[in-house]
């Protein structure tokens, strides 16, 4: 069913709809204009789990509205402020929606993207400061009984205007949806388990088997993601998976007490971890008056709603944040900028998306410019807004879904800061001291789209809509022409490289943006094989026989060649070209014995060998030159 909430559409006369940031298994996610707040950004989280009957979905709203209740009552600085509930009906149909502030900055997910690509992680100096930062946030939450949940580098901003950490994403809201699923969904009349929230090697094992959380649940999460920033590397990489213990000292170099320190949050056993955000305070300030753990006096929870009482009531800790090299910090009082008339806060306002990905700094811009609403004053669209407004319209030129809209800001601002690491990833500025930045920024937009005009018109209108199962799929359709997946991925892979030539191969891109421009290329590879443009059969007029191919490349072409043979064969393989210009594979047919490749993604451009399988045998070759290339593919079976 089409989805009647779309940008423009204004909501309860209050919400006009921008865009949608995101969507999952218990709503979608958009970016709004607050109406009643001289249209203010903020974010509007749909609730809509997938349960069934009228008194289910009035069952679960009234446990979604008991569990906004809660996160409503959070004051923090470094948490966005939860504003309302509301509800519309649209079609026919009831939607109920959370509202709550914009955060402007970047997610430390794009952060530590942006230093891996330049082979760095973060230091122990910002680590240390991300957690004196991010711990009284969890005192303060954990406080009020409410556990986070969720924390990982995708749910922490590093926000724009004072280079604080901001927990966004809580989960409480995801888990009373996916408890609703399983109180209401019936599957052969039985109740369907319920889903655990939370990442899988962030959170501990007890909160992913049996759902119990307590405030080290979150503290848990929060060392495994500062492992992430110091090293890198994901949860499942460090984690040994028979012991389920973290072996992560090879990985990075800190000092003894941090080291300690993390390893006693992310003890596989809760009765040995910190019990309290205080506790590692004072633990990381090598206070002598830590005493060993003792077990917290919460009461047990049941897998649907975890209960948690409130620790003892605990003074602020004041702990002085070191200013660090790239990462711009203020420690200026925050609530002196909560009294600023709304007019004034839209100036504040720059891009990024707060809870489901970065959309940079074109679209907070664009916000930006909404000051003119507040202003009333007509103003003619300036040439930084025309530039804007150019992007967009050639974006829509090219057919190319709206949902891939988000993610191609996302890759501009990747390419933009990578290229650029002088920045540090802080946002543009508006005025003429960003200018220069801005056009540059412009500029890699608009290469971007240059390169997605290159693909086939009907791979690219599905960008943005890719998932697994037409990787499945392609994998039989290509099966059918006598041919591995194999093969496709190297055809593919020789234009997508061609054209994003920094991208790293051993990088496992599906689900992310980049990953929907590579499975367009691999669309587009298939369809060339299954109309015959790219793919050659070559036939042996007799047993012992040669054959010579001739072929020419464009930069990022290829070319595939099957060839029936018999097992007790000897193949002689060599390939005449210029020099590293091209690539070539050989695969096994994989009839009796397991396929396997003989050759892949050689520069050495000659093989001969003895044949233990019958079938077709394939032979890829693929330009990895800037410049048209002519080559001469010789074959030789005895």
């Amino acid at each position: 069913m089409t989805n009647p909430i779309y940008p423009g559409i204004t909501l309860s006369n209050h919400y006009r709809i921008v865009r949608e940031l995101g969507h999952g298994g218990f709503g979608r996610t958009y970016l709004a204009e607050d109406a009643h707040r001289f249209n203010e950004p903020c974010v509007l989280k749909e609730f809509a789990p997938q349960v069934q009957g009228s008194y289910a979905l009035q069952k679960s709203e009234e446990l979604f509205e008991r569990e906004a209740g809660v996160l409503y009552k959070l004051k923090h600085n470094q948490i966005p402020n939860f504003r309302e509930l509301f509800r519309v009906n649209i079609s026919d149909r009831g939607y109920l929606f959370l509202v709550q502030d914009y955060v402007p900055g970047q997610t430390y997910r794009f952060l530590l993207d942006a230093r891996k690509r330049q082979g760095l992680h973060f230091i122990e100096a910002e680590i240390n400061q991300l957690l004196i930062q991010l711990l009284p946030v969890l005192e303060y939450t954990h406080s009020l009984g409410v556990i986070h949940r969720d924390i990982s580098p995708d749910n922490l901003i590093l926000r724009s205007s004072d280079g604080m950490p901001v927990l966004i994403d809580f989960g409480g809201v995801k888990q009373v949806a996916a408890t609703a699923e399983s109180l209401f969904v019936e599957t052969n009349s039985t109740p369907a388990p319920a889903t655990r929230i939370g990442k899988l090697g962030y959170a501990p094992v007890e909160q992913m088997q049996m759902g119990i959380v307590y405030p080290h649940s979150d503290l848990y999460a929060l060392a495994a993601t500062v492992l992430v920033l110091l090293t890198g590397k994901e949860p499942h990489q460090l984690i040994d998976s028979h012991t389920l213990n973290w072996n992560w000292r090879s990985q990075c170099s800190v000092s003894p007490n941090l080291a300690l320190v993390l390893d006693k949050m992310l003890a596989h056993g809760p009765s040995d971890r910190f019990s309290s955000a205080r506790e590692v305070l004072l633990a990381l300030s090598g206070n002598p008056r830590l005493v060993p753990h003792q077990q917290p006096s919460f009461p047990a929870s049941t897998p649907d709603f975890p209960a948690t009482q409130p620790p003892p009531e605990l003074q602020p800790m004041t702990v002085p944040a070191p200013k660090l090299p790239g990462i711009p910090v203020s420690m200026a009082n925050i609530r002196s900028q909560e009294k600023l008339p709304a007019w004034k806060m839209v100036l504040l306002v720059v891009a990024v998306l707060s809870s489901m990905g970065g959309v940079g700094w074109f679209a907070g811009n664009f916000l930006l410019n909404l000051q003119s609403q507040v202003q009333k004053t007509p103003q003619v669209a300036g040439p930084k807004q025309q530039q804007e407004d150019a992007l967009r319209d050639r974006f829509q030129r090219l057919e190319i879904d709206d949902r891939f809209y988000n993610g191609y800001i996302s890759l501009v601002d990747e390419t933009f800061y990578a290229k650029y690491p002088e920045l540090g990833g802080r946002l543009l500025k508006e005025g003429d001291s960003d200018r220069e930045w801005r056009e540059r920024w412009q500029k890699i937009g608009d290469e971007l789209l240059d390169k997605l005009e290159k693909i086939s018109s009907n791979a690219r209108k599905k960008l943005g809509n890719y998932d697994t199962t037409d990787i499945n799929r392609w994998k039989t359709e290509v099966n059918k022409i006598n041919l591995s997946s194999r093969a496709l991925y190297d055809l593919a892979d020789a234009k997508f490289f061609y054209l994003f030539p920094t991208q790293p191969r051993d990088r496992n891109i599906i689900g992310l943006a980049i990953g929907q421009i590579w499975q367009a290329i691999t669309a587009e590879a298939l369809e060339a094989l299954q109309a015959g443009a790219t793919i050659e059969s070559v036939e042996f007029e007799n047993r012992a026989s040669s054959k010579t191919l001739k072929g020419n490349l464009k930069p990022g072409e290829g070319k595939a060649y099957i060839a029936r043979l018999a097992q007790n064969q000897t193949l002689g393989v060599n390939l005449q070209a210029p020099g590293k210009s091209t690539l070539l594979s050989i695969y096994t047919p994989g009839r009796t014995k397991a396929a396997r490749a003989l050759l892949q993604d050689a520069e050495g451009l000659s093989w001969s060998g003895f044949l233990d399988d019958s079938g077709y045998y394939e032979f890829v070759v693929v330009s990895q030159s800037s410049e048209p290339i002519s080559y001469e593919l010789n074959l030789v079976a005895k």
